[in-house]
């Protein structure tokens, strides 16, 4: 059963889970006649919250970060897989000492100018999975959250000391993914 957190909320992911060290970021939806074409990425950021670098910037033209520790498995354009449309997974134990934060991202391709948004999904979700156990930690609802944004901070996974923090966002931007690059860098 996953942890339903509301913007803001947090768990400590050491601890609500054994061991957790291996995550899965899911994301799936379901095409409708505007054809959409989602996208999740990931930012390994520094204590400052700034991209460590460019190389750690993880989405489907960049899929693998400098130390392995992050894998986006390809994009998805069509929403058509049987479960997740887009996955990436992420190994918390190797990642490199200087990540402090993954903030976790969700966005629509070329959404201004096809006039896409949120609210024209059906079905679409992003979820965070043990991949030890399978169990989903997380799951929430981007159709029925983001009606009118076209990229959103899902969330964020911070580090302090040993353990790592599930925190929930939900930060929405109608600027696409550029949007929140530039928060970043």
């Amino acid at each position: 059963m996953s942890i339903d957190l509301k913007k803001g909320g947090f768990i400590n992911l050491s601890k609500e889970t054994t061991k957790l060290s291996k995550i899965m970021i899911g994301l799936g939806w379901e095409q409708t006649s505007m054809r959409l074409d989602l996208d999740a990425s990931v930012f390994v950021l520094a204590a400052d919250g700034r991209l460590l670098n460019n190389d750690y910037f993880i989405f489907y033209n960049n899929t693998k970060s400098p130390d392995k520790a992050i894998e986006h498995l390809g994009d998805n354009r069509s929403g058509s897989a049987e479960d997740d449309d887009e996955i990436i997974l992420a190994n918390l134990a190797t990642i490199t000492p200087e990540a402090k934060e993954l903030a976790i991202c969700i966005s629509i391709h070329d959404a201004v100018k096809r006039g896409h948004n949120f609210g024209l999904l059906q079905d679409a979700y992003v979820r965070i999975i043990d991949v030890e156990t399978k169990k989903e930690i997380s799951k929430y609802d981007l159709d029925a959250s983001h009606f009118n944004e076209n990229a959103l901070i899902f969330a964020r996974i911070k580090k302090s000391g040993d353990e790592w923090y599930f925190h929930a966002d939900s930060q929405g931007s109608v600027t696409e993914l550029q949007g929140i690059v530039d928060l970043f860098i």
